[in-house]
């Protein structure tokens, strides 16, 4: 009986260290505050508008690339609103088209929606970082799941947008998203022309 008490007392320790540091020491442990004055601030008005480059790599539940991605961006925005429309050109040669309407709201608040976004994403841009937090529905061909996503865009000094996205089913990580976002070689002459 005691060994069975003990078993059940480690295993109680454990999952509260991985909740612990789930919540504390991850990547969806990050806030926006965390970057608050820590580098150029995210302008999606500026940053994502007009024609951009997108470079990228998706990895599994094992941690191994599992895709990889090419995309033409284009960025319009209306006053506070946006419509970032995409083209994925994936290296097994499918094509998906994707636009998302993006608004943004006081102190920072943002609201996205997308075809195969689920409700209404949510999320904030605080000095160099945006978070934005939405569920997915994936394609029937890659099984018709609905994700969790906490998706983080960071501004580096050059204009350069790194991208980093977890996809959860069941707060299970089964897939992560890397990449770069960054203006089309026309467009980066013409910002660094009126810098």
């Amino acid at each position: 009986m005691t060994s069975i008490l003990s078993a059940l007392a480690g295993a109680l320790i454990v999952l509260i260290l991985i909740a612990l540091r789930i919540r504390f020491a991850s990547f969806g442990a990050q806030d926006p505050s965390d970057y608050a004055g820590r580098g150029p601030d995210f302008d999606l008005r500026r940053h994502l508008s007009g024609p951009l480059t997108c470079e990228g790599v998706i990895f599994g539940p094992t941690g191994r690339v599992t895709s990889r991605f090419v995309a033409d961006m284009e960025g319009t925005w209306t006053g506070t609103t946006g419509t970032l429309a995409e083209v994925f050109r994936y290296d097994s040669g499918t094509v998906q088209n994707r636009a998302w309407t993006l608004a943004l709201g006081a102190d920072g608040d943002i609201t996205a929606t997308a075809a195969d976004v689920e409700g209404v994403g949510k999320g904030r841009v605080l000095g160099p970082g945006v978070m934005l937090r939405y569920r997915i529905r994936l394609t029937p061909e890659a099984g018709g799941h609905v994700l969790d996503v906490t998706d983080w865009m960071y501004l580096v000094e050059n204009g350069t947008i790194i991208n980093r996205s977890q996809f959860r089913k069941f707060g299970i990580k089964v897939a992560e998203l890397v990449a770069t976002i960054r203006p089309a070689e026309a467009q980066a002459r013409q910002l660094a022309a009126a810098e």
